[in-house]
């Protein structure tokens, strides 16, 4: 027991030093300290850096997945679903105006590394993406449903990137106002 608690703090450690810190500039020694256990001890658990980048990858896949599914059964409608992924925004505003989305950080630096894990991080987008198209199409919009899932994840981190760029909380949150706004004239058009 103790060895897998130790495997999953090691994961949680890194997950949360990838998000401030970025994958790169992330070293076996910081996760190491930040979970205090000697280097030896580290490397029984994992070899390698794309090791644990690997956990982390599946960790927040598992938590997107459990989060995705947690909307579905709480939200009353698609409005009220696609409602709680905008306002994710607002519950994270003060992490992302310093570290930006975890989503679209992690993926931008995988991708500016040709990381053979892009792949995967990407998946956490397509999860995204494809509930809320799922949501854009049960509230009548079935046509239109993979471009407006896809405006949304853009409009989304786009205003992460400026949030984050700009350290402003105030232009995080007027964005968000204005994604209700489309979401409410969006879904009261007749396709």
């Amino acid at each position: 027991m103790a060895q897998a608690q130790t495997r999953e703090q090691i994961v949680a450690a890194a997950d949360d030093l990838f998000y401030r810190q970025g994958f790169a500039q992330t070293s076996f020694a910081d996760i190491a300290a930040a979970v205090a256990i000697s280097r030896g001890n580290f490397y029984y658990h994992f070899k390698t850096k794309d090791e644990i980048l690997a956990e982390v990858i599946q960790l927040r896949l598992a938590r997107t997945a459990q989060m995705l599914e947690n909307w579905q059964g709480d939200g009353d409608s698609p409005r009220a679903r696609i409602a709680s992924f905008i306002d994710l925004m607002i519950m994270n505003q003060a992490k992302i105006t310093r570290y930006g989305c975890p989503v679209g950080s992690l993926c931008t630096e995988l991708s500016k590394l040709d990381h053979s894990a892009q792949g995967q991080a990407n998946g956490l987008f397509t999860l995204f993406r494809n509930w809320l198209q799922r949501q854009f199409a049960e509230a009548g919009h079935s046509t239109e449903a993979p471009a407006l899932a896809m405006h949304l994840l853009a409009r989304s981190q786009g205003a992460a990137t400026l949030a984050q760029s700009f350290h402003d909380e105030g232009f995080l949150r007027a964005e968000v106002d204005e994604m209700h706004r489309w979401l409410d004239n969006t879904l009261s058009r007749k396709t």
